[in-house]
């Protein structure tokens, strides 16, 4: 997980439900992991996994019908969950910072671009210092004539250039960590490609550390140095992403590097993952993937398999953890 002396950010044991008719649905199980400064850390897994919820959570951005129910996050020494909404709003925006899944949605569409990558010095800097430090961020995302673009509204530019906005807002106020919840999804390929360049690089010339979330392994592939998988709310494994791309060791795993074209693990015909992800209410007993399972034995429906050691730094939910990969690496 990290070395925790070093670790810009600690998450330890964090546990989310949600209030939908009446009932508490658990929707995030005992996830901890550390993101230490500069490096790029990926949460991937399908939707519904609980992978947005978890980095929402770090700064209170939580529907009202969400609970944190156990669990702390530790950023700079600092207990974030124990903080109310006006110590939370001192932090959020400015030391921790979040990019959404679709820029057209996040932006205002009334308000200029330097309005908006200004919004969040507002208050501080004088109206001049202000106008350079946009400027500033715009230039740092390589948005290409930033005077210009500096005056025109979010339905003016292309989806790359609003991300690249987006990205400039997160940015403005020089935040320690960046949340990134699927900043691609909405992107071809060849401007996929850019961002995530755009991404490594910011995170190596500031020492900002970066949280990913993505569905996609091969995002994954090129963009972070560890990675933790998450299935219904759970942490199934986790550890150096060369690692884990090598020598997988959860069933959940090996299935989603097998799905990606062209990538690692994947040799002729792509394989898909069988069925379908668990809903909140109805969570399986035991290892939540075993109805998915190819491997599966009756004791995987029994008791929850704990994350333990697979090998150094690299940790499995599986109780066949060491059968499994052998099997598949055998």
């Amino acid at each position: 997980m990290g070395d925790a002396a070093e670790s810009l950010l600690r998450v330890r044991d964090l546990a989310i439900s949600y209030r939908r008719g009446g009932r508490e649905l658990a929707v995030v199980n005992n996830v901890s992991f550390d993101v230490l400064p500069g490096e790029i850390f990926g949460l991937v897994g399908e939707s519904g996994s609980g992978k947005s919820t978890v980095i929402r959570s770090l700064i209170q951005l939580l529907p009202a019908n969400a609970t944190i129910g156990a669990g702390e996050v530790i950023f700079g020494g600092q207990s974030l969950l124990r903080l109310r909404e006006r110590e939370m709003q001192r932090i959020r925006g400015r030391d921790i910072s979040m990019v959404f899944q679709d820029p057209l949605n996040s932006l205002n569409p009334v308000m200029t671009i330097g309005e908006q990558i200004g919004e969040t010095l507002k208050g501080g800097d004088g109206a001049r210092s202000r106008r350079e430090r946009v400027l500033e961020a715009m230039r740092l995302v390589h948005i290409p004539d930033p005077m210009r673009l500096y005056s025109a509204y979010p339905h003016e530019l292309s989806g790359g250039l609003r991300q690249r906005v987006a990205i400039a807002i997160a940015l403005v106020a020089s935040p320690r960590l960046l949340l990134a919840d699927e900043p691609t999804t909405a992107l071809d390929v060849t401007i996929q490609d850019q961002i995530l360049k755009l991404l490594i690089e910011l995170s190596g010339r500031l020492g900002m550390g970066v949280i990913l979330v993505t569905h996609d392994l091969g995002i994954v592939a090129q963009t972070c140095r560890r990675v933790a998988v998450l299935y219904a709310g759970r942490i199934v494994e986790s550890g150096p992403v060369e690692r884990i791309f090598a020598r997988p060791a959860h069933p959940y795993t090996a299935g989603l590097l097998q799905s990606i074209p062209h990538g690692p693990a994947s040799e002729g015909l792509l394989k898909g993952i069988g069925g379908t992800p668990p809903s909140l209410g109805s969570i399986p007993a035991g290892c939540p993937f075993h109805p998915r399972c190819a491997f599966a034995i009756a004791e995987c429906r029994g008791e929850r398999p704990p994350l333990v050691a697979h090998e150094a730094s690299h940790l499995t939910a599986c109780i066949r953890h060491g059968e499994f990969a052998d099997f598949a690496h055998g």
